[in-house]
């Protein structure tokens, strides 16, 4: 996940689709049990605080491990800066930590 994904403050779109996949097989990890959950820990970069807790929707059933998240909730309501999120998976009692962090570059508005 090298990318950056570039937003404006205050917005709350837009809406962002991530595939999760397996490192060992490369195929698509399987979110389609209804106790599977996916949430984004979104932090300033450098930082240990964490600002917001984003919750996703499973595209579709979540069998080819896609889900979707905007910034609603104000979000985006922060300083212009570089920031990062920690996507966690959780199997019904099990949690599954991505280990690659999205990257967000955040600019001030007009």
């Amino acid at each position: 996940m090298a990318d950056v994904i570039r937003v404006v403050k205050g917005d709350e779109k837009p809406d962002i689709v991530l595939t999760l996949t397996d490192e060992a097989t490369g195929g698509a990890i399987d979110l389609s049990a209804a106790s599977t959950s996916v949430s984004i820990k979104f932090r300033k970069q450098n930082s240990t605080t964490v600002l917001s807790t984003i919750s996703t929707v499973k595209v579709g059933t979540g069998a080819t491990g896609q889900v979707q998240f905007d910034f609603s909730g104000n979000v985006l309501d922060v300083d212009a800066g570089m920031y990062e999120g920690e996507v966690i998976i959780t199997f019904n009692t099990d949690v599954q930590t991505v280990y690659d962090l999205i990257r967000f570059r955040v600019r001030d508005s007009f």
